[in-house]
């Protein structure tokens, strides 16, 4: 995982692989986060990087094996709202918060099958299947 220091920004490899097609401000953002956990949960990198994607969500949600800035900064699902000791489910990195319209425009994006009839929280799984198949597709390459 990254290791940023005060004059290094974090190496492409040293970022999970769908930060490294985002761009810079979130590589940034995720690695200064990521460095700052370590120091505060004494190397517990599995907590170091739920706090990183946690910080991450707030500006950028996952589109498609991306991260794209946010349209509003906040939390992007009940999980974040309610922080670490929620027993909600996360929304993986979709914006569940935003309005119906924004996440319709990005299941077409995504080429999502049947979105128009789709209600909200069912746009919203959608583009989490969406996003996954998009990784993994940007991953075996």
């Amino acid at each position: 995982m990254p290791k940023t220091g005060k004059n290094h920004h974090a190496r492409k490899d040293e970022i999970p692989s769908t930060l490294q097609r985002s761009d810079q401000k979130a590589q940034d953002t995720f690695a200064k986060t990521y460095d700052s956990a370590l120091e505060s949960y004494g190397q517990d990198e599995q907590r170091a990087a739920r706090a990183a994607y946690a910080s991450l969500k707030h500006s950028y949600e996952k589109v498609g094996d991306h991260w794209e800035p946010k349209e509003q900064r906040g939390p992007s699902d009940k999980r974040a709202e309610q922080g670490v000791r929620s027993s909600e489910h996360t929304a993986g990195g979709v914006d569940a918060n935003a309005s119906k319209e924004h996440l319709y425009k990005l299941a077409k994006e995504l080429d999502v099958k049947g979105r128009s009839r789709m209600d909200k929280e069912q746009l919203v799984r959608a583009l989490q299947k969406a996003n996954d198949a998009a990784t993994r597709k940007a991953r075996s390459k």
